[in-house]
């Protein structure tokens, strides 16, 4: 079992439940658009934050942030040892450092002192394109996990174990294999991810492909859905993903069947309803929204509640037994109704 390392006082790794991350795309130096967007993703689950320091001015901010956030915040520093320093003296539970852009070996050693003073962790991140093409003219996953462990030894020799590590690439099996390998050689925690995944429909399904391979096999224990757009959507998308695979639930499971010549309501915009009605609740529940008889509380029968569309109308059910029918422009709120009132009798 790998070892456990805490950000703040969320632990990573250990057997503890996989810990799902986001990205801020704000100006770091701009506070409030920051914070704004920290509770934001913190409503969707979110349970640590990386934000970008590429300057004085954003690591001054985090002061503020960090103050300010729910859920700790980690900052992504490059090339400049000093914006380590300020981001550690303004407050930070975590750093990811790229120690292969860094120069200043005296300096990277200063911050991993720091560091340690502080008890905050070090992600050493490596990513395909920050491999030394100079030693590794291929990128292979023996390089990625050289390059992790090149930087790593120089935290080591200083006695600072308190790393988490992440070997990312766009293509899917060089991500796979270089977490594969590296777990057979150092048990610190790992965070998973497909780095430049991509946006919409193909950057959730690259990201999907990857992360399905890699938590299956047990080589995750923090996680980040990169997508171009929204952050908010990567904490969704995390969560979807965990829940597929039986390894975490938060709020609603919505399940619904892909309609047919069957369906006689307007089953894609009662989906999308349940769901917006539905999106403050956080305990575990599985919600099924089904087109037709057939698809209905028979094989629905083991959701929680649940919705069977007949001609311009529909039931309620719940664990498979019908409580009612009701007309379509009223099984929305009917469905509400009955879900908050069983959740308020079991609080």
């Amino acid at each position: 079992m790998r070892k456990t390392l805490y950000l703040g006082s969320l632990p990573i790794g250990g057997g503890h439940p996989i810990a799902v991350q986001s990205m801020t795309n704000t100006k770091t130096r701009d506070c409030e658009a920051t914070v704004g967007q920290i509770r934001r993703l913190e409503e969707a689950g979110c349970e640590a934050v990386r934000v970008a320091v590429p300057a004085q001015e954003d690591a001054e901010a985090l002061e503020g942030i960090v103050e300010q956030s729910g859920i700790p915040v980690i900052a992504d520093i490059h090339f400049d040892h000093r914006l380590a320093l300020q981001s550690l003296r303004n407050g930070v539970q975590g750093l990811r450092l790229n120690p292969g852009n860094m120069k200043d070996r005296k300096g990277i050693l200063d911050v991993v002192e720091e560091a340690a003073q502080r008890d905050v962790p070090i992600r050493v991140g490596v990513n395909a394109g920050s491999v030394d093409r100079s030693r590794f003219p291929v990128i292979t996953p023996e390089a990625m996990v050289e390059s992790a462990l090149f930087h790593i030894r120089i935290l080591e020799e200083t006695g600072f174990d308190k790393i988490k590590v992440s070997l990312k690439s766009h293509d899917v099996f060089l991500t796979l294999e270089s977490y594969r390998l590296f777990s057979t050689l150092r048990d610190y925690p790992l965070h998973a991810g497909i780095t430049e995944a991509g946006f919409g429909i193909s950057g959730l399904m690259r990201s999907a492909a990857g992360l399905s391979l890699l938590l299956q096999e047990g080589l995750a224990d923090t996680l980040r859905i990169s997508l171009t757009g929204d952050p908010v959507q990567e904490v969704e998308a995390a969560f979807a993903l965990l829940d597929a695979l039986n390894l975490r639930r938060r709020g609603v499971t919505l399940i619904s069947c892909p309609t047919c010549g069957r369906t006689e309501i307007d089953l894609e915009k009662m989906a999308y309803l349940v769901k917006e009605e539905l999106s403050t609740v956080k305990e575990p529940l599985t919600v099924a929204v089904m087109g037709c008889a057939v698809n209905g509380p028979g094989e629905a029968a083991d959701a929680d509640f649940g919705i069977a569309g007949g001609k311009k109308e529909g039931l309620i059910f719940v664990k498979g037994k019908v409580i009612g029918k009701y007309p379509e422009a009223e099984l929305v709120k009917r469905l509400k109704d009955v879900i908050m009132e069983e959740l308020r009798r079991k609080r």
